[in-house]
This record gives C-alpha cells, structure tokens and sequence, in this order.
C-alpha cells in the first residue's frame, strides 16, 4: 500500500511538473502568435499576412471565411465568442457589420502613429475600426452581348424592360451586396428603394451565392449583365473573360465605395501582437500590395494617390457608413421578401 502511494503521488507530481513545464512553453509560443479572423479573399489576404510574418516572426494563425456566407459567418463567430474572445484582429473586407459589431461592444479602442489623421469617414469618434483600400460597386457586363454603348451605367438603368431575364447578383446575404442594398434605404428612402426592388424583381433579376459567381455567369452567358465589385471584374479580366464594367451610379449621386476595415476584438488574449498586426494592416505597404494584386483596391493614402490612379473611384456616393449599417438587417429582410 505505501509503495502504491508513493508511486501515485510521484505519478501526479510529475504530471503537474509536465503541466506546469507545457503551460510555460504553451506561453511563451503564444507571445508570437496572433489569431486572425479574415473576410477577406484569401488569395489575397494571405501574400499580406505572409509577408508580416516574415518581418515580425509572429505567427498568424488566420480564419477565413466563405464565398456564400461572406462576412457574416466570421461576424457570428465573433459574437459568439465575446464571452471568450479566440481572434485578436477582425480583417473585414467591407465596412457595415464591422460597425455593428464596434455597437454591439465587441471592439477594442485603437490609436497609434498609423491612425494619426485617418479620413474622418474611415472610422468612428472612438476609434474601434479603421478603413482602407477601397473597393467600389459596379455593374459588369459582357461584351460579346452587350455592347459599351448600350452597357447600364446607373441603378436606374437596369430597371429598362430590356434588361428583363438576363440580370444577375449575389444575394443580399452575402457579402458587400447587403450593404449595397441597405445604402439604396438611406440614399434614396425607403419608398423608392422599395420601387427599385420590385423594378428588378419584375426584370427577373436571378440571386446566387457570391459575387464571383454573378461574374463567372456573365462570363460564361448564363447572364448578360450583373451587379458585383471592382475586385470582382478585375479577376475576371486577369481570366480573360469577355467582361467589362460600368460604376454603378445611384440617382447621379455617385458609386458607393466600399473600404477594407480592421479592428482589435474587445479582450483579445494577444493584444500586443494584435496592436503590431494593426499597424502593419493600416500601413501604405499593405495598401500598395492590394492596388498591385489583382483586386486592385484604390489606396487612401496620399501618397499612393499618383501611382495607382487608374484604380481610383469617381464620385464616391456621400453617404453615412453608420446609417446603413443601422439599417442593414431591415434592408436586406425586405430585399430577401421582394426578390426571392
């Protein structure tokens, strides 16, 4: 019996020496790394978190997410979590449900040299998210069936009856295409984005899952025309697919321009790395990577302003990023109602 004790306690102090010992090391791994959630394309997303890596030695451990539930699923994930927070740093490559998410208290206050005079539309008064490398909303056609002269220009234009069965988006759920939706609410009211729904719910407008796949139709001439983004058109056109793309106007007001955004969760368990991580994000270098790949995004830095005009977006709509997020959920239910 002695000796069975003995041997017992041996067994388990040298199980809490092991425990302590991992504990230990199980720290000192975590001091480099940091946990990324990332909604952005991750062609893309990853030649960037690469190369921090590479300068810092931190190890980003990155969570994408999918074409069809775009944003949203790593949003979910992220409210689920508060409680416990499991990512340090929210890569979002849109705009509105990082400003629920900054409401709704799951976001951290973030300043630093890189945030020193950021666009006041770039971010809110407490500064829990930033936006950069913009993208902008257009309307993509193909040009073996439709020609440059004919092309719809404007929102208002695809509501002509001869646009009626050959138009395609994502559906609102997904991805930019709710945000794009909610901004017709705040732009032009609730009556007339009403109208609009119906105008292309009786043009026979098709939903599907994503972006990408509203363009590959076109390209493939499933569709004719489609509503997508920038960084959309511009892949295809790297495929060489017969696609080319108008901005799409709303009312004469401009295109809605819609930016990357990155923030710290509220509590996130690596907040130095998480803070580093935020830096490198918001930096000109990254925003030259992503003008240079083939999204194409258009830099907010002045400094990057001449070099990759081609890529800028003309009369960006004036509208408030905080009303249409207020008003994203209602929108997208009232889209989902009319055009499904």
């Amino acid at each position: 019996m002695i000796s069975f004790r003995r041997t017992t306690c041996f067994i388990m102090v040298l199980f809490l020496l092991l425990l302590g010992s991992s504990c230990r090391e199980g720290s000192d791994q975590n001091k480099q790394e940091v946990v990324l959630y990332c909604s952005v394309d991750q062609v893309f997303a990853k030649t960037v978190v690469a190369e921090f890596e590479k300068q810092t030695g931190i190890k980003v451990l990155a969570l994408y997410d999918t074409e069809d539930s775009k944003t949203v699923g790593l949003v979910r994930k992220i409210e689920a979590e508060s409680k416990r927070p499991i990512a340090d740093v929210f890569w979002s490559s849109e705009v509105f449900y990082t400003i629920r998410l900054a409401r709704e208290g799951m976001l951290a206050c973030f300043e630093s040299e890189a945030t020193r005079d950021w666009p006041e539309y770039l971010t809110d008064e407490a500064g829990r998210w930033y936006g950069f490398a913009l993208r902008g909303r257009v309307i993509a056609y193909s040009t073996e069936r439709v020609t440059a002269a004919e092309a719809p220009k404007s929102l208002e234009d695809l509501l002509d009856v001869k646009w009626k069965g050959r138009l395609v988006m994502a559906k609102p759920t997904a991805g930019t295409t709710g945000g794009d939706v909610a901004s017709w609410f705040v732009h032009y009211g609730d009556e007339r984005a009403r109208e609009i729904l119906e105008g292309l719910k009786a043009n026979e407008i098709r939903l599907v899952d994503g972006n990408s796949t509203a363009v590959r139709m076109v390209a493939t001439g499933q569709a004719d025309v489609c509503l997508t983004d920038t960084d959309d058109v511009y892949a295809g056109q790297r495929n060489g697919w017969p696609i080319a793309r108008n901005f799409l106007d709303q009312g004469g007001a401009g295109v809605l321009a819609i930016p990357n955004t990155a923030a710290i969760i509220k509590g996130a368990p690596h907040r130095r790395q998480g803070r580093q991580l935020m830096d490198y994000l918001l930096s000109e270098q990254v925003e030259r990577m992503l003008a240079q790949s083939d999204s194409h995004n258009a830099p907010i830095h002045e400094s990057l302003a001449a070099e990759f005009e081609q890529y800028f977006i003309p009369r960006p709509l004036e509208v408030d990023y905080g009303k249409v997020a207020e008003v994203l959920t209602d929108a997208i239910a009232t889209a989902r109602e009319i055009l499904q």
